[in-house]
C-alpha cells in the first residue's frame, strides 16, 4: 500500500496489535507539523476519533497542542491571572474565587478540561442543592464556570464549552415588593430623626444609591451649591489577613487582635454607567448641609482620633461605614418604623418604583439609577397599589359615566306589552 500524501489523515495496526490514527490539524509553534494521535484495538472507534479530530479541525476548535489543562489547573490559571482586578471588580473578583475554590475545584477540578461535560456540570449543580445550597449559590457557580470555560475557548485551551448546554440551575426569585408612597414617607421620617448618618437612607431611597456607592460618597463628590453629587467610586467590604506573626491568635483572620487591611477602602463602580451625577432635590440639599454641621461638630469633638478621609458617611472617628454594619442599621430603621421586612437592595427597588410613579423617561430614569441598559427597567419599576388604583381609577373615568354603575347594556330589557284581544 502506498503512502498517503502529506497532510493526509492516516490510520493503520500497529505491530502492537492497536489500531493508531493520525491527523495533520496544523503547525506547532516551533513551525513543525501539529499531528495529532490516537489509537484503540478496534479500527472503528479509530476511525470516529479521527473523523472527530478533522471536523474540530475544519471548524476550527480544535485545542491547540502542548499542556493538557485539567478543570482545577484552568481554573487556578483563571482566577490568579485573567479574571482579576482591574480587569474586573474587587467584589466580583472575591465572588469568583469563592465559587472556584469552595465548590468547583472539589467538585469538577479532577476532569480533563477537554473531557468535561454538561452531564458534570449538571451533577454538581444539583449535588450543591442537595447539600441545602440555594438555587442561588449554584446558579452563581454555574455564571462562573461558564465565564472561565468561555475565556478557555477564546484561547484555544479547549474546543468547545460543555457549560452552554448544561441545564443552569432554576432560580425562582421571589418578586421585591417596593414600598408604597405613604410607607416611604414614613421611613424617611424616620431616618431624619436619626442621631447619624440618617441622610444616608434618604439617599438610598430618593436616588437609588447602591449600598457601595453611598457608603464609598466623599464630600469632594458633593456640590451643594449646585445641588449634584458624582457617583465615582464604592466601598468595598473589608478583607483582612492574620497580624499576629509567629504567635497565631487561633481565631480567624477579620477578628484577629493584630488583623491588617489587605484590600482597599473603595474601587470603581458597579458599570462605567454607575460613573454618574445626579441633581438632588432641595429637601436632600438641606439635609446634607446639616449632616455635614453635625460631622464638623463630630469632628472637633475627636480631635487627634479623627480618621479624615472624606466620607460623607463615617463612624464616629472619620472612618468610612462597615457595610455589614450598615446592613444591620437598615434593620433597625425598618423595626423603627414598624415597616415590613425587605432587603438592603429594596430600597433601590423603592427609588426605582418612586420615578416610575412620577412618570420619568426610561433614558432619564438609566442616568439617575446607573443602569447600563434600558432592560434594567423592567428589573427594577414594580406595580405598585398606588400604581395600579391609579390605573384602575383612569379605566373606570373612561369606561364609567360619573355615577353610573353598570354599562346599560347589562340592564334588564323592558317588559313586552301584551297584545291587544
Amino acid at each position: 500500500m502506498g503512502r498517503n500524501a502529506n497532510g493526509r489523515s492516516s490510520i493503520y495496526k500497529g505491530a502492537d496489535g492497536y489500531w493508531h490514527g493520525r491527523v495533520t490539524v496544523g503547525v506547532k509553534d516551533d513551525g513543525k507539523p501539529d499531528r495529532r494521535h490516537v489509537k484503540s484495538k478496534s479500527k472503528s472507534i479509530v476511525t470516529g476519533k479521527v473523523r472527530d479530530l478533522e471536523r474540530l479541525r475544519d471548524k476550527g476548535s480544535l485545542p491547540k497542542a502542548g499542556q493538557r489543562w485539567t478543570v482545577e489547573k484552568w481554573l487556578e490559571h483563571w482566577i490568579d491571572n485573567i479574571a482579576v482586578p482591574p480587569r474586573i471588580s474587587e467584589n466580583a473578583h472575591s465572588g469568583y474565587r469563592v465559587d472556584v475554590e469552595k465548590h468547583l475545584i472539589p467538585g469538577l477540578g479532577a476532569h480533563r478540561l477537554d473531557k468535561l461535560t454538561p452531564e458534570h456540570c449538571e451533577k454538581l449543580y444539583a449535588k450543591m442543592q442537595d447539600r441545602g445550597l440555594s438555587a442561588g449559590t449554584a446558579h452563581h457557580v454555574h455564571r462562573t464556570l461558564r465565564n472561565a470555560l468561555n475565556v478557555a475557548v477564546r484561547r484555544e485551551a479547549v474546543g468547545t464549552n460543555p457549560v452552554l448546554m448544561a441545564a443552569a440551575p432554576r432560580l425562582d426569585e421571589e418578586e421585591p415588593e417596593p414600598y408604597e408612597i405613604d410607607e416611604i414617607k414614613r421611613l424617611l421620617k424616620v431616618a431624619q430623626s436619626q442621631e447619624r448618618n440618617g441622610a444616608r437612607w434618604v439617599l438610598a431611597l430618593a436616588l437609588g444609591l447602591r449600598q457601595g456607592e453611598a457608603l464609598g460618597l466623599k464630600w469632594a463628590d458633593v456640590d451643594l451649591a449646585t445641588g449634584m453629587i458624582r457617583i465615582r467610586r464604592g466601598r468595598l467590604r473589608p478583607k483582612y489577613a492574620h497580624g499576629c506573626g509567629a504567635k497565631p491568635c487561633g481565631r480567624k483572620s477579620g477578628y484577629c487582635p493584630q488583623r491588617e487591611q489587605t484590600r482597599p477602602e473603595t474601587g470603581r463602580t458597579k458599570s462605567k454607567a454607575g460613573r454618574r451625577t445626579i441633581g438632588l432635590p432641595t429637601p436632600l440639599i438641606r439635609l446634607l448641609e446639616a449632616h455635614r454641621d453635625k460631622q464638623t461638630a463630630e469632628r472637633d469633638q475627636a480631635r487627634q482620633l479623627w480618621s479624615e478621609g472624606g466620607y460623607v458617611f463615617t463612624k464616629p472617628n472619620g472612618e468610612p461605614l462597615n457595610p455589614n454594619t450598615d446592613y444591620h442599621e437598615w434593620k433597625s430603621l425598618l423595626a423603627i418604623a414598624k415597616l415590613r421586612e425587605t432587603r438592603l437592595h429594596d430600597a433601590r427597588h423603592t427609588a426605582a418604583t418612586v420615578l416610575l410613579i412620577l412618570g420619568v423617561p426610561t433614558p432619564t430614569a438609566m442616568a439617575i439609577m446607573g443602569w447600563s441598559s434600558a432592560s434594567m427597567a423592567t428589573r427594577y419599576q414594580h406595580m405598585s397599589d398606588a400604581i395600579r388604583n391609579d390605573v384602575a381609577a383612569r379605566v373606570g373615568g373612561l369606561l364609567w359615566e360619573p355615577g353610573q354603575d353598570r354599562d346599560e347594556d347589562d340592564e334588564d330589557p323592558p317588559e313586552e306589552a301584551e297584545p291587544a284581544a
